[in-house]
């Protein structure tokens, strides 16, 4: 367990140089520089030509990337065009986007895991087909279609909740969390009928079904905890992704998150603070990916045989 630990964490160091040279990379192809807005018809050529060297211009691409993966490598994220620290920036948006992923999480698991073990109890049926439907729906429709809807119906025309940003406290964290929700409600959904079905027809279950166990217990408690597995995996690439790539439905709800401003960033060229809010997300998303494969081994007692037959026979293998 603990060597599968250490090589899933080196696997960090090829991850943030592959994601932090396609940032740098796609905002250098990207048409004007960080120093365009700074530029005014007053501006003689000497005073660009110091803007060029001091923010490197003047230098190929490798010399900037080369120089900001150095300072990385050393702990240093470096400093936006604002002159904050890019680690403070994140630290402090941080929390506004964990709140609203871990609320997304907490309404799309409520509702998906119910509507799964229900669509595969009543397969081929017409409430079956009436969830498959309305989860095909969620996963069609993209997340900032679903948040404009929301917004024209329940700010513009009800007035029930804000337009958005964070200022009206519970009221204008009600809408994002839900858009987020639903859009991870029809992906778990849709995992959660497909590995009920396949666990539904298993011997074990015919078994406690002759023995007389109830259906509810034999659905809930036999079938729901063997088909565990993949609905976790569902549940955990969706939380990682909603956390590092919630960018599009905090633009649409002005919502202070990391995704705001990562976009932000990419919008003003600030280079540094992109791709440090990048590495920061990508750390992120592969630790909670870990995670969810070290929750396995608490799920399934299989598993946890398997890493400790695997530790058992090298330990084996360094005393011979």
């Amino acid at each position: 367990m603990i060597r599968y630990v250490l090589r899933r964490v080196l696997w960090l160091i090829p991850v943030i140089a592959c994601v932090s040279f396609i940032v740098y990379g796609l905002l250098d192809l990207a048409p004007g520089t960080v120093i365009d807005s700074m530029i005014t018809e007053n501006t003689t050529e000497e005073e660009i030509l110091l803007l060029k060297q001091q923010y490197d211009l003047d230098k190929s691409v490798v010399y900037r990337y080369g120089k900001y993966m150095l300072n990385l490598v050393q702990g240093d994220l470096g400093r936006s065009l604002s002159g904050k620290s890019v680690w403070e920036l994140y630290i402090s948006r941080l929390p506004a986007t964990l709140s609203l992923s871990l609320a997304a999480l907490v309404i799309g698991v409520l509702l998906a895991l119910p509507l799964g073990v229900f669509a595969a109890r009543y397969a081929g049926t017409i409430w079956d087909n009436l969830t498959t439907a309305f989860t095909l729906i969620g996963m069609s429709m993209p997340s900032f279609w679903l948040g404009l809807l929301l917004l024209s119906w329940f700010s513009l025309r009800i007035n029930i909740f804000p337009a958005g940003g964070n200022a009206g406290g519970f009221r204008s964290f009600v809408l994002p969390a839900v858009t987020v929700g639903l859009m991870l409600m029809a992906m778990v959904t849709r995992q959660t009928r497909s590995a009920m079905l396949e666990v539904f027809n298993a011997d074990y279950l015919r078994t406690a079904r002759g023995k007389g166990v109830k259906e509810r217990v034999v659905i809930f408690k036999h079938a729901f905890k063997n088909a565990s597995i993949p609905i976790i995996t569902t549940i955990g690439n969706q939380l990682a992704r909603t956390i590092a790539g919630a960018a599009v439905v905090e633009s649409v709800y002005t919502w202070p998150g990391i995704g705001r401003l990562t976009i932000d960033a990419v919008q003003q060229r600030d280079t540094t603070l992109a791709c440090g809010c990048v590495v920061l997300s990508a750390i992120i998303y592969v630790v909670l990916l870990l995670l969810v494969d070290l929750m396995y081994a608490f799920v399934d007692p299989r598993i946890r045989a398997r890493y400790r037959g695997v530790d058992r026979r090298k330990k084996k293998g360094v005393m011979a």
